[in-house]
């Protein structure tokens, strides 16, 4: 499944696998040799330590790969805003409780709620998608359909 990212993300993804293979992957193979070296294999516990991290890391460099293999670079000059797409500032308004909140619609890898940066296959991310300014976004969340009206649509 590729990811909708921005560039900054994806140097970020590179910048993070190059690290890994430079440097975690070298020390990984360092603190096995140096548990093997402490004796019987079947009683130590430093050394199944150090595999079970080697392993960890292993696939999360795999898992990083294929982000990036499949990562799409969203280039923030062509964005329409005429609707709410991936990487638009939308300002809505909770048509229940008229609160007034604006989110960054993003990929997963970029979502984060504390900077106002929500996924485009989370709820209101996927409610969002394509609505226009003052048309009204049903969500479905656990305590019923929360509706949103799209009341300013930027980058």
């Amino acid at each position: 499944m590729s990811e909708y990212v921005t560039q900054e993300t994806f140097d970020k993804m590179k910048e993070t696998l190059q690290k890994m293979k430079a440097i975690d992957r070298p020390a990984a193979s360092k603190a096995i040799a140096e548990a093997r070296e402490k004796g019987d294999l079947k009683e130590n516990a430093e050394y199944d330590s150090a595999k079970e991290a080697q392993g960890l890391l292993e696939a999360r460099i795999k898992q990083l790969e294929g982000a990036i293999a499949t990562a799409k670079i969203v280039d923030t000059t062509s964005i329409d805003t005429s609707r709410v797409s991936i990487l638009t500032k939308v300002t809505i308004t909770n048509v229940a409780t008229k609160k007034t909140v604006t989110y960054q619609i993003v990929g997963e890898k970029e979502a984060d709620l504390k900077m106002g940066k929500i996924s485009s296959s989370s709820p209101i991310g996927k409610g969002l998608i394509g609505k226009q300014i003052g048309e009204i976004a049903e969500v479905q969340a656990p305590n019923g359909i929360l509706k949103f009206k799209v009341e300013e649509i930027a980058i």
